[in-house]
């Protein structure tokens, strides 16, 4: 199993657990909270057939990765995202992030810059700043994500239940596009993650990217369903264009947070024109 020591915490190092398929132009696929790499299957599949190399990495906290209790902000999530470019040497590299992922790519390339970078993907976006305040009017109030972290204490497998069904839009799509395996599969890969990592990367989530977005001088596309409970369309796709100068959009209309998996006949198709013009 190929991993990366990107810190130590106490007497253990803390290893990134990644991926490395294919070959051809490199595409790294970020990961959304609570899941894993594997999450991407449905598009880690078309993307190899259409000839790259496709990287997929767990977050700390989630999947095969190490479970410290340090470094749940995004100044560190982009700086594990920078070790593993360096380990692997990649340069003109996609970045593809979905829901949580689109944070480390945004504040990669607010940290990093382009150099390695040739487009980026935000798919189910979480920026440009997901907190109400009195400057951020279009924001979420602190008291949901204050809840959010108080049912986490709670219960957490009963808060991924309620999650989840959200992430998928259940009552819309159950049995259709979401088949109850499926639904299984991903409460499972939730509730293996650290509890720390659940409750911490929710603070994560009122991260203010909007000094990282005029660093993007790459293409980019902006994927986002217009039905996402999660991160609800009108806070933060909606908000993007005008923000990002080279900005390809498309909503998927009536789609839930997780369109990757819901909806991938519009995904993918828009995934692999974007990556091979």
């Amino acid at each position: 199993m190929p991993f990366v020591t990107v810190g130590q915490e106490n007497t253990a190092s803390i290893d990134i657990y990644y991926e490395d398929h294919g070959s051809g132009p490199a595409i790294v696929l970020i990961h959304g909270y609570p899941l894993d790499g594997n999450s991407w299957e449905k598009q880690q599949r078309v993307l190899l057939d259409a000839g790259f190399r496709v990287i997929t990495y767990d977050r700390r906290g989630f999947g095969g990765s190490s479970r410290p209790t340090t470094g749940y902000d995004y100044d560190t999530f982009a700086a594990d995202l920078n070790f593993l470019l360096d380990h692997l040497d990649l340069s003109e590299v996609i970045l593809c992030g979905f829901s949580m992922g689109t944070g480390e790519v945004t504040r990669y390339l607010g940290r990093y810059g382009s150099g390695r970078v040739a487009k980026a993907v935000l798919m189910g976006a979480i920026p440009p700043f997901l907190l109400k305040t009195d400057e951020n009017p279009e924001g979420v109030d602190r008291s949901v994500f204050e809840g959010i972290k108080e049912a986490v204490i709670a219960d957490r497998p009963a808060y991924f239940k309620d999650f989840l069904d959200n992430f998928y839009n259940v009552d819309t799509f159950g049995g259709t596009r979401i088949s109850d395996q499926a639904w299984n599969n991903s409460f499972n890969v939730a509730v293996a993650a650290s509890p720390f990592a659940a409750h911490a990367c929710v603070d994560t989530w009122l991260t203010d990217f909007r000094q990282d977005l005029p660093k993007f001088d790459i293409p980019t596309l902006l994927v986002h369903g217009d039905a996402d409970r999660i991160l609800p369309y009108p806070n933060t796709a909606a908000r993007l264009p005008g923000l990002i100068d080279d900005l390809t959009f498309v909503t998927v209309e009536g789609g839930p947070h997780n369109v990757a998996w819901t909806h991938p006949e519009i995904v993918n198709p828009a995934l692999l024109e974007f990556v091979t013009k």
